[in-house]
């Protein structure tokens, strides 16, 4: 029988394979207390030690959290290369980061690990020990060591700061466009990019590997009645997440965050989905999402074993496309519960917002008198909140004449559709 254990050792190996490295062998032990100066018992380090002999391997990787004092006392006592699962993952995101933003967040994180493990590995170095009434011992190589990485780390989130502006206009852009935003979130390698292209025809780079990708894509969504969404692919979680990755990617998943629903991709087929639920659920919470507006999208649902999605999820395949027409009518239908009654009367030649209406919502009733044609519609509260900056009106149902002598920023022309 797998125990947790056994499962998380063999994503560990895979993190390493994703990393481009070989796993030669594994080890695992069961303490009630971690050693303190190896976090495993000294037994086991012999043990360990005996198994890098037979496979000359060149690293050694701990699925759990290692002190810098752990470190460097295994690193003595093996006379190898010795990190830990957060390490592993953030060199993982190093070598995936693309973008500029990626990138900065990533040497962020990096940097916010690396600062309280620093050690004293460069004590030859420091000024010689002064007498009574001479000058002190001065800046260690560590002191000084860790004052550059300080120094780098309060640059790296200027930079951030900047590009975090950048994000927030692009954002406020993609708010103008009258159409709800969805978010894909889900554990790492459950099919997210695969299901995007599936959904909106995109050709995303797709691989069966951890953090395949990383960047976050926007790609546009049609609805099954004429209606659109814009939908976000984010990155791919995964458990024992290191904080700082979390904390530098705040700026990407918070779209997560400010979307109108979120798609929970669970990968269906494997034995640990309940768990990598909750995982990504740990994630959500840590960023302040509202799990309450998520959909459980089981993914993977023509493979062997695959679990059906619960009564409130959708069961689909991104490689068969089986289950995604039902997927779009669930996502239209959760996006129409936070939709608003709309009431507008036109003048009888003001065709363009009359269009407008027809494509960004769903016109309940079009009625034609002497003062125009009074349309009532409903739609998401982007697009009504759109209206009613462009026709002037603060709250409530959109009413009263609107001239169709307006400037040429109407709602038709900015709708994108």
């Amino acid at each position: 029988m797998r125990t947790d254990a056994d499962e998380s050792l063999e994503e560990l190996s895979l993190l390493a394979q994703t990393a481009g490295l070989d796993v030669l062998g594994n080890l695992a032990q069961e303490v009630k207390r971690a050693n303190p100066a190896t976090r495993i018992g000294r037994g086991k380090v012999d043990e360990l030690s005996k198994l890098l002999l037979e496979t000359c391997a060149e690293t050694v990787i701990f699925d759990d959290p290692l002190t810098p004092a752990q470190r460097r006392n295994l690193e003595a006592t093996l006379d190898i290369k010795v990190i830990d699962r957060s390490q592993l993952i953030l060199d993982i995101f190093a070598q995936r980061a693309h973008t500029r933003a990626g990138k900065l967040q990533v040497e962020l994180a990096q940097l916010e690990y690396l600062l309280p493990r620093l050690t004293r590995q460069w004590t030859h170095l420091s000024r010689i020990r002064g007498g009574v009434g001479m000058r002190g011992p001065g800046e260690t190589q560590l002191e000084s060591d860790r004052r550059q990485v300080r120094d780098k780390i309060a640059t790296l989130k200027k930079r951030l700061t900047n590009v975090d502006r950048t994000r927030q206009l692009n954002r406020q852009d993609r708010e103008a466009v009258p159409f709800p935003t969805v978010a894909l979130v889900g554990y790492t390698n459950a099919g997210k990019s695969s299901l995007m292209n599936r959904l909106t025809g995109s050709e995303l780079y797709v691989a069966d590997q951890l953090f395949a990708t990383l960047d976050s894509t926007v790609r546009r969504l049609a609805l099954p009645h004429k209606t659109e969404a814009m939908l976000v692919d984010t990155v791919g979680f995964v458990a024992k997440l290191p904080h700082e990755l979390v904390e530098a990617f705040k700026g990407t998943l918070e779209q997560a965050i400010v979307s109108d629903l979120i798609l929970h991709v669970v990968d269906a087929a494997h034995e640990e989905r309940d768990n990598r639920i909750h995982a990504v659920n740990d994630v959500l919470d840590e960023l302040g999402a509202d799990r309450t507006n998520a959909l459980l999208v089981y993914n993977k649902a023509d493979l062997p074993g695959a679990k059906p999605a619960p009564a409130d999820g959708v069961s689909v395949s991104a490689h068969t496309g089986v289950g995604t027409d039902k997927l779009l009518e669930a996502i239209e239908e959760r996006l129409a519960r936070h939709d608003e009654r709309v009431a507008i009367t036109l003048p009888l030649d003001d065709g363009r917002t009359r269009a407008w209406l027809y494509e960004n919502g769903r016109v309940l009733e079009e009625t034609e008198n002497d003062d125009g044609i009074r349309v009532v519609a409903m739609m998401n509260a982007r697009a009504a909140g759109r209206l009613r900056h462009k026709l002037g009106q603060q709250s409530g149902d959109v009413s009263g004449d609107h001239s169709s002598d307006e400037s040429s920023d109407e709602p038709g022309d900015e709708s994108g559709g």
